[in-house]
């Protein structure tokens, strides 16, 4: 038997609930376990809800509603402790349900939420009233909103019966416009056969005109050939004079390519006497040579791979940050989870921005530090460290979010180096141009200094 506070022990422990808990009843009492959370110390709630302990109420209704409604069904004793936070919170409801009289003006899903936490006499008949009235609720709602959408409906079917009338009367219109324009065609249609009748008579007195062209045609190409003929003729005659004026032209041209090789000849040998003026070397390079590749004696691709640094050398980042106007990205948790995530939060960002402090001081490079801000219960008082930039971000936005703003806030070209083992952070940098690098990378410059 549960012992309750302010009131008698209560006798409805023993009672069961035959069916699912309503919905709307379930989720009034993981407001109710989520609320109590936070009057328990991480010692007094059950082992599967230690890590909820330091979620917001909000948060922790979201993603662990499921394990406290289990846990305040199996676990009695967690059951007394969260009733015992209701009773202090709600003391005149606790007290109505314990003397089996619920106030009358009391939402029935409130009502429910606390007796299935209280387990008073008779909570089970609560607790099912609460989602009759719930189902009834929903169905009054949805008959009103049938009631709404029959209306809409009857409105719109009053709108379309209208824009019926209307487009009737419009075709109405243009059917008779169409009749008037259908006898106005038929008339220029028996216009245009009789059009046709003429035609077809000027066509036959055309083809008749025909016939005596094709005749007069024939005496003329007669006449055509014969003065072809003697065209030929005068053709041939042009053709050997052409071919006469060809040779000579020929031999013009002889005459102009002398003097052009003449030309020539005297500008080679000035090019030759500029050579010997300015007394330039021979060409001692070769084309052949300019192509990359590995000769008998010198180093080879695998001796040059074999003296690469490892992924995991922090003598990469050494080279990074030695870049011209580098930027140093760190994702604060990730660091710090990695190397020490034994150590209090806050004890955690003190260390890693007095090492990072301590690293840009050493390399010159900008360094930015960003931790989540949901982890915070409440608003940090943090004196940045001298060369380090310390950003929290906002409600949500998650930490990975706020790193991807800062490397797109940067111009292309410059060198941004991002610290975190996020496979979709360093996947997401490095394709907005930024070199992911993983934490252990950094903790291990930070124990090598």
């Amino acid at each position: 038997m549960v012992e309750t506070t302010g009131g008698e022990p209560g006798d409805g422990t023993a009672e069961v609930l035959d069916r699912p808990l309503p919905d709307g009843v379930r989720r009034r009492v993981v407001q109710i376990v989520s609320d109590g959370f936070g009057g328990l110390t991480v010692g007094e709630l059950p082992t599967q809800l230690r890590q909820y302990a330091r979620f917001a109420p909000n948060r922790r209704a979201k993603f662990a509603g499921n394990a406290m409604a289990t846990a305040l069904e199996t676990d009695p004793l967690f059951r007394q402790r969260i009733g015992e936070k209701l009773r202090e919170a709600q003391a005149e409801l606790a007290g109505a349900l314990d003397s089996g009289s619920p106030p009358p003006a009391a939402d029935p899903l409130d009502v429910a939420a606390a007796a299935y936490v209280l387990r008073p006499t008779g909570w089970v008949k609560l607790v099912t009233a609460a989602g009759e009235e719930a189902l009834r609720a929903d169905a009054e709602r949805a008959d009103e909103e049938n009631r709404a959408e029959l209306a809409r409906l009857r409105e719109e079917l009053a709108q379309a019966r209208e824009q019926t009338r209307a487009d009737t009367e419009r075709l109405r219109t243009e059917l008779d416009a169409a009749k008037k324009e259908t006898e106005s065609l038929h008339r220029k249609l028996r216009a245009a056969l009789s059009d046709v009748k003429r035609g077809e008579a000027a066509l036959r007195k055309l083809q008749g005109e025909t016939e005596t062209a094709r005749a007069e045609g024939q005496t003329q190409v007669s006449a055509a050939e014969s003065e072809s003929r003697r065209l030929k003729a005068r053709l041939g005659e042009a053709e050997a004079a052409l071919e006469a004026t060809r040779r000579a032209a020929r031999e013009g041209r002889s005459v102009e390519d002398m003097r052009v090789r003449l030309l020539l000849d005297t500008v080679l040998d000035a090019a030759q006497g500029l050579r010997r003026e300015l007394a330039l070397p021979p060409v001692s390079v070769r084309p052949a040579e300019t192509v990359d590749a590995v000769e008998p004696g010198r180093m080879t691709p695998k001796d040059i791979a074999a003296r690469a640094l490892s992924e995991n050398d922090p003598a990469i980042l050494d080279q990074l940050l030695a870049l011209p106007q580098a930027h140093l990205v760190v994702d604060g948790y990730n660091v710090t989870k990695t190397g020490y995530p034994q150590m209090p939060l806050e004890k955690q960002r003190l260390r890693l921005l007095g090492q990072l402090s301590q690293l840009a001081a050493q390399t010159g490079a900008e360094a930015t530090c960003v931790f989540d801000g949901a982890e915070l219960a409440a608003p940090v008082l943090l004196a940045p460290p001298r060369g380090v930039r310390v950003l929290f971000s906002k409600a949500g936005v998650t930490a990975d979010e706020l790193i991807r703003q800062l490397v797109r806030a940067e111009p292309p070209g410059r060198p941004v180096i991002v610290v975190s083992t996020d496979r979709e952070v360093a996947d997401g940098v490095a394709r907005a141009g930024a070199r992911p690098v993983a934490s252990a990378v950094l903790l291990k410059r930070f124990s090598r200094a």
